[in-house]
């Protein structure tokens, strides 16, 4: 039910809509768009007025095993910063990160995304013919919508202070002072 609910809530978006039929007709094949575009998006809107910072920052994953070539991403970063300049696209192949954090090797997308450091970052979404948003959530979306912060099992068990140095370097309670964090 709250995928569905979340599915609404980003329709109602221009903008965000926009990044999805980006990533949809110039992405890789079953890409989702990640991270703090879902989560800044949702959770700006529970403020009153919402904080005036513009997602400049678009996370897109995806998981090809068969292609894990570094270039193969900054092609489709090339082709989705031509399609719509002015953000910041990063595009990752999931198939390849679990080497960057140290972990055994990912078996798909759903996986790789329950290895993310916080549970409410780990979320991702894409658009479907139809119009229809996939929503992928490997902890559920509770966190997201009752804006809490947590690190994921997996950021526990290989390194808790990276949860903290998150909360610090990027400065999430000061964007949003309500957020709940448990530790």
């Amino acid at each position: 039910m709250r995928a569905v609910k979340l599915g609404a809530f980003l329709k109602a978006d221009p903008q965000f809509m926009r990044l999805l039929r980006a990533v949809y007709h110039v992405g890789p094949a079953n890409a989702y768009v990640a991270a703090g575009a879902v989560r800044n998006l949702l959770w700006d809107s529970f403020y009153d007025p919402p904080p005036l910072r513009a997602t400049a920052d678009i996370d897109v994953v995806y998981f090809d095993p068969s292609n894990r070539d570094k270039g193969h991403q900054l092609a489709f970063e090339t082709a989705l910063s031509a399609e719509m300049p002015g953000y910041v696209w990063q595009v990752r192949n999931q198939a390849r990160m679990h080497a960057r954090a140290g972990d055994g090797p990912y078996e798909n997308l759903n996986h790789a995304l329950s290895h993310w450091p916080e549970t409410a970052t780990a979320i991702a979404v894409r658009l479907l013919d139809g119009g229809v948003i996939d929503v992928m959530a490997p902890f559920g979306l509770d966190d997201l919508y009752n804006h809490i912060l947590r690190p994921s099992p997996a950021i526990l068990h290989r390194d808790p202070q990276v949860f903290h140095q998150r909360i610090t370097q990027k400065q999430w309670p000061e964007q949003w002072p309500k957020v709940k964090i448990i530790a």
